[in-house]
Formats: structure tokens, C-alpha cells, sequence
């Protein structure tokens, strides 16, 4: 090959790309690789571009209900490929893995690798009856990943399982890579403060993240002995439609049972800063804010759904409770703000899990490997 080879991130939000994929970019570009990223336009594009890195704007609506903007999107994709030729496509994702997918079969993309990183609401349901939505997306899913040179990354069993059992993945194309990783520097384990305890949660507002149970718990404890507090760390995406209302957020802020902060970018300091890191989520690939807790040192308190359950070690690093149950996020959440010897017992077990699992250093190497081997000739 007469020139380096070409890798070519897919991903829908600029934003995104930079939270969680910006190191794996970098790890290919140090290999090696001719980096290209495809996004949708954004303000974080610049600071993609300071990387060195090469960037392409490509529309991709959020909400998906325009069948003709979504064939857009794909003929968007096909012809960026087509103009771009990576040896290697990399999509991250619900609609760049689908999309995505479907455009590098057409053009003829060398290889082709598809991040899933939670199924998202479509596979959470209960089950019960014909679900249109579901066989839809199974077919979607079955189009995408059908290319013969690929592998599809998952973050855990539960996804690669619900897959591989619709006959939609081969268990040649698996791949199992637990989560996007953390900076082990960046998000150091502190001993916890003094003070009444901090329960946290950071993440977008979005009803499935479980953000309405937080508050909720927030409110049933209210008056604790213990003076819990709880922190809200995020704001309304007016884009998304499971976002909670701007008018939601306010009322919250004014009420006073959770302390609103907003979006930050001191997460690291937020954590040291408080004794508990809760996420009561309905599913996800594998939460980004558990594994930073982690690695902070904290104890988590989350939801036994696929993604969160695998973030942490139940019973050694934190608790698992019901989904969409208040009432058991709020008792969880005291027994360990009562109890600071097996809160701090479950922070240091966070911390040597995200040493042993979640560090980004072997979080990239997996896939500069699976970049190298994908692109090297048949």
C-alpha cells in the first residue's frame, strides 16, 4: 500500500466524538493511520480539527421520523465514501452503525467495524407480541452488519447476546470490549471529604437515564439524619425527545431537593468531591460516569439492567437496584451514606476494577489492534 492506511470514524455528534472516541483517533493516528472523522456540524468540530485530525460534515437528523432526510443521511455516507476511500470504517452509535453500515456495503469499504454501544429503547422493552419497531431495527441491524470483513464491538454480553440470538451477528464478527475507558491520571482516587455524604449523578437528563428516579429518591429522603445531599450534574437537550423540559429543570432547581448544577467539565473534581455515584438508567452500552466513578475511588449505586450491571461488581464495588423503583434507589443510597466503612470498602474495589478493565490505555491498544489487523491486505 503506497500510502498509510485510512481510518474513518462515523459518529452522529461532534461532542460525542471527542467524550469518547478522541483517544482511540489518536492511538490510530500514532500507529500509523490516516485519520478522518465524519459528524454531523457542531461547535466541537474545531477542536476536533486542533487534533490533526481530517474532519467531514455529514447531515443525520436526531429524530429519525423523516424516511427521506434518513435515505439522505445513507446516500450522505455512500458518497463521503466513495470520495474518502478509508481502508477501515469505524461506526459508533445507533445511526452511523446502521447507516453506516449499509453505505460501506454499497461503496465497497475494505472493512468495517460497528461499535454498539447500548441498543438503545427499541430492545429494552418488555417483551410480549409482534413488536414492529423491534423486527424493523433487527432488519436494519442484519442490512448494517452483513459485511463480509467486519467486527462488531460490544460492551457488554447482554447486547452481543440479543444479537447473536436474531441471528444478526456471526460469533466470528464479536468482539467484547467493556466501555469507551478512563484517563486513570484524570480521575484519580481521593480519600472521600469530610461532611454529610454526596450522592451524584451525572449524565444527560433523559427520562431513560433515569434522571426522574433520582429526584425522586432525592425527595423521599429528604431530612436524613445523615444530611445526604444530592447532585444533579447535566442540563435539558431540547434535541433528544426523552429529554426532561427546560421547565422540569427549573422547577427542580427551585424546589432545592437536588442541587442543579448544570453541565460541567470538572467531572473529576465533582466526584472527589462526593461519596456516592448513582445512575439509575434502563439500559445502557456501558456508562462512561460509572467507570469515572470508578476510578475516582467512589462507590456506585446503579440499575441491574445490561451495561450498568457490567460497569461495576455488585455487592463489591457498589449496589444494583431495581429499575424505575425510587423507593429502592433511595434505600440503597442511605445504607451507604450511613455506612462509611462499606462505602469506602466499595471505592477502592472501583478503583482496582477500573486499573484492571477500564483503563484507556488498554481500551485503545484492543482497538489499534483490531484497526491493524482489518486493514492489512487479504
Amino acid at each position: 500500500m503506497g500510502r498509510a492506511p485510512r481510518l474513518l470514524f462515523v459518529v452522529n455528534n461532534p461532542a460525542f466524538f471527542l467524550s469518547h472516541r478522541l483517544p482511540l483517533a489518536l492511538g490510530a493516528q500514532e500507529a500509523g493511520f490516516d485519520v478522518h472523522v465524519a459528524t454531523m456540524a457542531g461547535a466541537s468540530v474545531p477542536e476536533i480539527l486542533s487534533h490533526g485530525l481530517v474532519h467531514h460534515i455529514v447531515p443525520m437528523s436526531r429524530s429519525g421520523k423523516n424516511p427521506v432526510e434518513e435515505v439522505q443521511s445513507i446516500y450522505a455516507i455512500w458518497k463521503l465514501l466513495r470520495r474518502v476511500r478509508p481502508d477501515v470504517m469505524h461506526a459508533v452509535t445507533i445511526k452511523p452503525v446502521l447507516y453506516g453500515g449499509i453505505a460501506a456495503r454499497l461503496a465497497g469499504v475494505p472493512a468495517y467495524i460497528a461499535a454498539i454501544s447500548g441498543l438503545g429503547f427499541v430492545f429494552s422493552k418488555r417483551d410480549g407480541g409482534f413488536d414492529f419497531l423491534r423486527s424493523a431495527a433487527t432488519v436494519l441491524y442484519r442490512l448494517a452488519l452483513g459485511h463480509p470483513n467486519s467486527r462488531v464491538i460490544f460492551q457488554n454480553a447482554n447486547d452481543r447476546d440479543v444479537l447473536q440470538d436474531a441471528k444478526v451477528v456471526r460469533a466470528g464478527q464479536v468482539v467484547l470490549i467493556r466501555g469507551s475507558g478512563v484517563d486513570l491520571d484524570a480521575f484519580q482516587a481521593t480519600p472521600e471529604p469530610e461532611g454529610p455524604p454526596v450522592a451524584i449523578m451525572a449524565a444527560r437528563l433523559l427520562q431513560d437515564k433515569g434522571v426522574m428516579e433520582f429526584v425522586e429518591a432525592a425527595r423521599l429522603t429528604a431530612g436524613h439524619a445523615s444530611g445526604l445531599r444530592w447532585l444533579l450534574v447535566g442540563s435539558p437537550d431540547p434535541g433528544n425527545p426523552a429529554s426532561i423540559s427546560q421547565g422540569e429543570f427549573d422547577r427542580w432547581s427551585k424546589e432545592g431537593v437536588v442541587e442543579c448544577l448544570g453541565e460541567r467539565s470538572d467531572i473529576a473534581a465533582l466526584y472527589q468531591r462526593s461519596h456516592i455515584a448513582v445512575l439509575p438508567s434502563y439500559r445502557e452500552g456501558l456508562p462512561k460516569s460509572l467507570v469515572e466513578a470508578a476510578a475516582c475511588g467512589r462507590a456506585v449505586v446503579t440499575t441491574d439492567v445490561p451495561g450498568c450491571r457490567d460497569a461495576i461488581e455488585p455487592g463489591v464495588s457498589g449496589l444494583l437496584v431495581p429499575a424505575h423503583n425510587a423507593r429502592a434507589l433511595a434505600d440503597a443510597v442511605v445504607s451507604l451514606a450511613s455506612d462509611d466503612a462499606l462505602r469506602r470498602r466499595m471505592g477502592e474495589a472501583g478503583r482496582l476494577l477500573a486499573e484492571q478493565e477500564f483503563d484507556i490505555h488498554k481500551i485503545v491498544q484492543k482497538h489499534v489492534d483490531l484497526y491493524l489487523q482489518l486493514s492489512r491486505p487479504a
